[in-house]
């Protein structure tokens, strides 16, 4: 349990750090106008604060009011302290903000931190940030999957975070260009999204890469059809194809299933997924043994189709 000790009301902004900033989206404007505001009220709401060590203390939230206390040189600023313990100060972000919500890129960056930074296991973090640890396990995809480079721009506001969060989906060595790409057009999330789309659609790697240089040297081509001869696909590039939509399908039915067990459909329905997770066993382990032989280089067209 928490024990709290009594702290003032006021405290000098020199003892105060922000290294938890990086786990919030900044905004300028958002900072001039809190300045205006504490120049015409003052400061109305303290800052939400935990103690680092007796003497300094880190902002869980309230950042823009620092900044805006800094710029107006103030010496001091009202706070009051959520916690002692790190992790559980860090995660009351999620509940601080739960008016204005937090973007998906927010939640990911503190899920990240609870659990890369001060190792929690996905349901210790789902547990201080009132989330189920299959969220916390998306959240942690979605930025393992965002490219840093692509981050950045976020950062610097260059590229709205849910733009960001349709970029995620290709392929990390295609996200700083197409991340580029939307950037130059001023696209909008949806075109992003297009964008997406249209580049998942090329049929290989090389492909992709190609276009979206093609692209970047062109931009007004964009969103227009790719216009790529039409032929048919190798048997090297059909086989490329089933292998990443297998990969995908079988990743997000990992998810599901471990998002909400059987139990909690109604029982008819959790028969039917039953007989149906039934069906598919053998197939994955059929799959698997002709995985692990073509693996080896073993030939498998002689071999029997059960």
């Amino acid at each position: 349990m928490d024990t709290q000790r009594a702290i003032p009301e006021q405290i000098a902004i020199t003892v105060i750090s922000e290294t938890h900033a990086q786990l919030r989206l900044s905004d300028k404007a958002c900072v001039r106008v809190m300045r205006e505001s504490f120049e015409r009220q003052g400061q109305l709401t303290p800052i939400a604060v935990y103690s680092r060590d007796a003497d300094h203390w880190e902002v869980i939230d309230g950042f823009k009011r620092l900044r805006a206390a800094r710029e107006l040189e103030w010496t001091h600023v009202r706070v009051r302290e959520i916690s002692n313990e790190p992790a559980a100060a860090i995660a009351s972000m999620m509940a601080l903000n739960a008016s204005s919500r937090l973007t998906d890129l927010e939640e990911a960056w503190l899920c990240r931190a609870l659990c890369r930074e001060h190792g929690l296991a996905q349901h210790e973090a789902g547990r201080l940030l009132g989330r189920h640890k299959s969220w916390v396990c998306r959240r942690l995809l979605l930025i393992e999957a965002l490219d840093e480079r692509v981050q950045i721009d976020v950062r610097l506001g260059l590229l709205a975070s849910r733009a960001a969060v349709e970029l995620s989906q290709l392929p990390r060595g295609n996200q700083p260009a197409a991340a580029e790409l939307a950037m130059r057009r001023g696209m909008t999330v949806r075109q992003t999204a297009q964008l997406v789309h249209q580049v998942l659609a090329l049929p290989t790697p090389a492909t992709r890469d190609q276009w979206l240089v093609d692209a970047l040297a062109q931009p007004e081509t964009v969103l227009r059809p790719v216009g790529l001869p039409r032929r048919d696909k190798t048997p090297a590039e059909w086989l490329l194809g089933d292998i990443e939509s297998a990969t995908r399908v079988a990743s997000r039915l990992q998810v599901r299933l471990r998002e909400r067990p059987l139990t909690a459909f109604d029982p008819r329905v959790a028969v039917l997924l039953g007989e149906a997770l039934g069906a598919l066993r053998p197939v994955i382990a059929r799959l698997l043994d002709s995985v692990a032989h073509a693996a080896e280089g073993k030939d498998l067209r002689d071999a029997i189709m059960e």
